[in-house]
Parts: C-alpha cells; structure tokens; sequence
C-alpha cells in the first residue's frame, strides 16, 4: 500500500503535466471569466486528495478531535470532527488510505468522545447531557473558555457518527466497537433537554448561564439536528417539532428564484452532505411543488446571481467568482468601494436573501464548493477559475483556503488559514456529487430514517423496498 505522501506525489505529477497547457489558456481569458473544462476531471481529483489530506494530519492525536484551522491553532471543533469522520471513508473508497487505517482513526476518535468527561461544571468538561461543547482545548479536550454548549455543532458531530456506524459493517472487533460505541454515544444524547420545555431547540447551553434564548427557527442547517432528534429512542424530542421549525420559514422571490431563503450558504449545505433530500418531501415542500434539493439548488443560483449582479461594484464578482457564506475576512475596518463607505469583518456570516445582505466583498470557496451537487455546472468552474486566477494565494496544499477580498486592497487579500468546516463542505459535496457515497450510507442508518418519517417526509428513496423496514438495524 503506498502512502498518502507518495500518492499525493504522483497524482501532483500527473496533474501538473496535465494542466499546464490549460492554465496560460484560462489566464488569457480571464477579463471573460471562462475556464477550459477538458482538465476538469484532473482538478477535481487534486482537489479531493488536498482536502482529504487536511483531515488526515491536521488533527490533535491526544483527542483526535479536529482544528477549527490551520495554520492557526486555537482550539478544536467538534463539527469539524464531525467533517472528518466521513473524510475518512472517502479516503478509503479513493484509495488514499485502506480501511483498517480509517477504523483504527475512527476507533480512537469515538473511544475518546464515549470517554471524554461529561457534566454541569464550568471547567474540565468537554460536554453534558451527551452533548459537547462547540471548541476544545487541545491536549485535555476541556471545554474552550466560556463557550457554549452547542446544539448544532453537536448535531454535525453525531452526523459523523452515524455514517461510520453504517459504514462499518465488517464482522471483526475493531469494527463491531465502532457500531456500539456510535450507537452508545447517539442514544446519550439528551436533544429532548436541549429544547427547554420549549417548541423549537435552543442553540446552546452554558453552565454559567442556562440556555441561549436563541432557538433554531427560520431555515438553516438544522435539518439535520432536528430530524436526528425525531429520530432518536431514548431522547426524542416532540412529533411536532418538525411542523413548529417549518412554520418560521421564511418563502421568497430572490434574484428571480423562489425557495426558502437563508442569507449564508452554508445554511444550504450542511445536512444536505449527510442526508439525500432529493425526491422526499416533508408537508411544506410537498405544498411548493419541490424538494429541499431544488430550494438548495436556487439559494446557490440565486447567490451567483446577486454577485454577478453585483450591486456595491467589488472588485473580482463575475459568473466565476462569486459565493457568499461563512468566512474570515481581512479585518474590522471599513475602506471605499465605489466612493460609498464598506464596513469590512473579520469572521462573518456572509450572506444575501431577501431581507439579509451581509455583503463586503470577501468570496468563500467553500459556497461554491459545498453548493457542487446542486449546481455543478456553475460550482466546478467556479471553483477552478478561482484556482487558476489566483493559484496559490488561495490554493495550496490542502486546497482550497478559506476566503480572499479582491476589494481590500490593490493586491488584494487572502485568508492564511484553511478552516475544518469549509474543508467538510467541498470534500463531502464533491464525493456525493460524484458517487452518493455519504448519501447513501445515510439512507442506511436507522436514526435517520425514523426521524425523516417522524418529520412527515414521503415519497423516493424513502418508499424504496430496502429502507421501509424501520427496525432493520445497521449495527
């Protein structure tokens, strides 16, 4: 078996001979913003080898838990641990690794959380309730200052451990331990607590303070959360959770698409990598005519649209560079853009929808990126325009990095750091735009199921003769 090293040197040969020519032709086309599409197969495969390989080493192997980022080192983050335990199977299925490997990574991964300390004290805890908090010391796993528990980071964890339990099928110990300790970890999980005798869940928990008044309404990335709530047997929260969610959703007409709006895109993306919505229809989508897929597939589009559009004239936005969501911007500081005033942030939920523009000219790749199945023919250009316009600025050995600012200044500006999240969201929409991969393993697991049915999701692959057995146990 070779390793990842000597893997990432031959494909970086082979794509190196492969696209060099096609370069200096997207490069002299650049004021049209077109890209050569015949090299496409060689950059996805870079692209997937570079992301995967952040997961692979950069991680904290006293915990195992993920960096929020890198080169930067904070703390970690339990969502990004989430994003990693499915980056670890498709690093089997592409070969990059083998699968003892990724058991024995993901083994050590949920021995730690299963054991990790749980309780209400303010310090030396890394959870309660079954729950964890957002980021993590590095070394101890304690909790990271005064932050809150989290509900949705603790959701995109779980999302994780649910594809390994059904991913991990194998007969043998190593394996088997994985299954129990997926299902241990799941069925500690107090989501019922979370929600605060309340009808929608709270985003968070402090030992010092009690529950965060903000609670997951509107739509966003909580799908996932509250269907794994439905569906768990121990702690579920109530039947009409799901009904109480929706009804905060917000129809709109954007930029001539109508869809449930939510301004950053990677409220469009997160449960979409773990669960299919394609062809299943909970009673509000089924009253619109579409699935939760399209909405995504809108919200991207209209995204590009607004940044073609371009209403405050930043520098760079075109039919090729363009996604607004969640990122690391230069600074807090406000510069001139069109002779108008533009506050520019540092970290921000960059966004636009009806009702919500959060715009200072600083691009993700990650919108793009994490938007592939919804819009491939529009993400993938993005995403190899920005590459071969900005080369390694903002693309570099593990890919993509977080965002850049074409605005801020005349050389522009470049996020240094890589981010776990953003990583997650290319990596995991790439492999189920190609293969379904973590789609499917999803559609497996028994949680997910019973929770999609409790929620009054019909229709697809929900009706299909190998999912309509409830009880069927993936352990």
């Amino acid at each position: 078996m070779r390793t990842i090293r000597m893997i990432k040197l031959t494909l970086f040969a082979l794509i190196t001979a492969m696209v060099a020519p096609s370069c200096q032709s997207v490069n002299s086309k650049k004021d049209k913003q077109e890209v050569v599409v015949s090299d496409t197969s060689a950059f996805l495969d870079d692209l997937k080898l570079k992301t995967f390989t952040y997961f692979w080493e950069v991680v904290d192997t006293n915990t195992w838990q993920h960096d929020d980022r890198h080169p930067t080192r904070n703390f970690t983050s339990i969502a990004a641990t989430g994003f990693a335990l499915p980056a670890y199977i498709i690093g089997v299925e592409n070969g990059f690794i083998d699968r003892g490997q990724a058991a024995d990574r993901v083994l050590r991964t949920l021995r730690w959380l299963w054991k990790s300390p749980q309780g209400a004290e303010p310090q030396g805890m890394s959870g309660h309730k079954g729950l964890f908090y957002h980021f993590m010391n590095y070394d101890s796993g304690s909790r990271f200052k005064d932050v809150e528990l989290s509900t949705i980071d603790s959701g995109i964890l779980f999302g994780g451990i649910l594809v390994c339990q059904s991913y991990f099928d194998h007969d043998n110990l190593v394996e088997h331990e994985i299954r129990q300790l997926a299902d241990s970890l799941f069925l500690r999980a107090e989501w019922d607590w979370a929600m605060n005798n309340g009808s929608t869940m709270s985003m968070g928990w402090k030992p010092e303070s009690g529950f965060i008044s903000s609670t997951w309404t509107g739509y966003n990335e909580a799908m996932l959360l509250i269907a794994m709530a439905l569906g768990s047997p121990t702690h579920p929260i109530a039947d009409n959770a799901w009904d109480k969610w929706c009804e905060t959703y917000e129809w709109c007409d954007f930029y001539g698409y109508e869809h449930v709006n939510f301004g950053p895109l990677f409220g469009h993306q997160y449960s979409h990598m773990f669960i299919d919505f394609r062809g299943i229809q909970d009673r509000y989508m089924f009253e619109k005519g579409i699935d939760y897929f399209e909405n995504s597939r809108r919200a991207t589009l209209a995204n590009r649209a607004y940044c073609i559009d371009n209403p405050r004239g930043f520098e760079g936005y075109g039919k090729n560079i363009w996604g607004l969501t969640a990122c690391d911007g230069p600074a807090y500081t406000t510069i001139m853009v069109g002779g108008d005033s533009v506050i520019i942030r540092e970290y921000h939920a960059r966004g636009a929808a009806c009702g919500y523009f959060e715009d200072d000219g600083t691009i993700a790749p990650t919108a793009a990126g994490g938007s592939i199945p919804f819009a491939p023919e529009y993400c993938i250009p993005a995403l190899m325009y920005m590459k071969d316009t900005y080369n390694n600025k903002l693309y570099d050995q593990y890919g993509f990095k977080d965002a850049f600012n074409p605005s801020f200044s005349e050389e522009g500006w470049f996020a240094p750091d890589y981010i776990g999240i953003d990583q997650g969201a290319i990596l995991i929409q790439l492999e189920n735009h190609q293969t379904g991969l973590i789609h499917n393993l999803m559609k497996k697991n028994k949680y997910i199921r019973n929770g999609l049915r409790k929620a009054g999701f019909t229709g697809g692959w929900l009706e299909d003769e190998m999912y309509k057995d409830t009880k069927k146990s993936t352990l």
